[in-house]
């Protein structure tokens, strides 16, 4: 894999495509590729994960900012390399500004990435998903439950809020629909997370299950894909799955040194940070279903 040096991109290698062997290499790229551009994260997320959100682009090499005033998205937004929108605590007062975010976005042609919190919660929570879905993400990264929610349009009388559901391989084919629909690649997180285009599905096999147990470690992998994305614009799919893939090695050694979800977070945030090519290379899991 080669760097394109007159578009800041990087060029997947086809044999990435069909030979998981190929995906290690190409997730260490991108990961490299945030450390050396140290691009710009617009957030506008909810209160919970604003800390862990932070600290995660920060170890992995990103500039954070929790910016989310209306009357500053028009002047900042555009500064920004990529747009993370969280619905988390999503309110009234916040959806303008993540609109506004969205709309300047896309007239600044910079990335953004959707993640629909709790999609499927409540009438107010659904609709407001479905109103940024329409500005068209280039990433939504969600749960089970939440894609499946997005891909139809109505509440889940079952919902259990943040927590999923449903697993991750049941949204699959909702996946690619609601990738064909929207025009934008969706990611499904799970015990095996997949990532489609509507055409293409890629799976990731790193994680760790005590990442359930750690408040906002969702959102904070959507605020890493969108670090990804932004470096690697055109290639949306293998940055997507990079993400995922290098925050879960990351999980992974931290949890051979964790005692629990929260020395977990700590040593996640530690392992982001210290990642080097061997154990990137080693470790990384991706392949094509």
């Amino acid at each position: 894999m080669e760097e394109d040096k007159s578009s800041n991109t990087i060029e997947p290698q086809k044999e990435a495509q069909r030979n998981p062997l190929h995906w290690p290499k190409q997730a260490w790229t991108h990961f490299e590729l945030v450390r050396q551009k140290s691009p710009l994260i617009q957030c506008i997320t909810n209160f919970v994960s604003m800390d862990f959100m932070a600290n995660t682009l920060l170890s992995s090499g990103a500039s954070p900012a929790m910016i989310h005033s209306v009357e500053e998205i028009p002047e900042f937004t555009p500064k920004a390399l990529g747009v993370c929108i969280n619905a988390g605590t999503l309110t009234p007062d916040w959806l303008p500004g993540m609109k506004l975010a969205a709309q300047v976005a896309n007239q600044s042609k910079k990335p953004w990435v959707l993640d629909p919190v709790a999609a499927g919660g409540s009438n107010f929570r659904l609709k407001a998903c479905l109103e940024l879905l329409a500005l068209k993400p280039s990433v939504v990264r969600g749960n089970g439950s939440e894609i499946l929610a997005l891909f139809k349009g109505c509440v889940n009388s079952n919902s259990k809020g943040v927590d999923s559901v449903h697993g991750s391989s049941d949204a699959v084919e909702a996946a690619k629909s609601l990738a064909q629909q929207s025009g934008s690649v969706i990611a499904i997180s799970g015990a095996v997370d997949y990532i489609t285009d509507g055409d293409r599905v890629v799976c990731v096999h790193n994680g760790v299950p005590m990442l359930q147990k750690i408040t906002a470690s969702g959102c904070s992998v959507t605020a890493l894909i969108a670090a990804f994305v932004a470096v690697d614009p055109s290639h949306a799919v293998e940055a997507t799955a990079s993400a995922l893939a290098i925050f879960g090695v990351a999980s992974e050694i931290g949890m051979d040194m964790a005692r629990g979800p929260a020395s977990l977070r700590t040593l996640l945030i530690d392992s982001l940070y210290g990642l080097d090519e061997a154990t990137a290379l080693g470790q990384v899991r991706i392949n094509h279903l």
